[in-house]
């Protein structure tokens, strides 16, 4: 069953908000953590872990952009990634990508699409 994060208007124009949901049924993990990126009536979902040492992206709650609000962004080692597809352009994991999750805009709601009976937890 679908997991409704948010509406897309809780998610401001170029900019990321991040979510726990439990993690799915088959992963082994209880929780997972999740980023979504808007751009326009477009949204992009990643894990929020970079891939270079496995860390969260926000270094504050909701703070995944870089400062022109061209990439997402990794506080901890100043990796940059490609909202449209979590490449990442510049860093320490040049070359590698986020990890996607499946969402979708279902009547102005942000749903995570690969759940397995997870639920949003914020």
């Amino acid at each position: 069953m679908p997991v409704r994060l948010c509406r897309l208007a809780d998610i401001p124009d170029g900019q990321a908000r991040g979510f726990t949901t439990d993690g799915p049924a088959d992963s082994g993990t209880a929780q997972r953590r999740l980023l979504v990126a808007r751009r326009g009536g477009r949204v992009f979902a990643y894990v929020n872990s970079c891939p270079h040492v496995g860390l969260p992206l926000d270094w504050q709650p909701d703070r995944f952009m870089s400062p022109d609000g061209t990439f997402l962004h990794c506080a901890t080692h100043g990796a940059r990634f490609r909202v449209e597809d979590g490449f990442c352009v510049h860093g320490p994991c040049a070359g590698r990508s986020l990890t996607p999750v499946p969402v979708a805009l279902v009547d102005g709601a942000v749903v995570v699409t690969d759940t397995d009976g997870a639920t949003a937890k914020g």
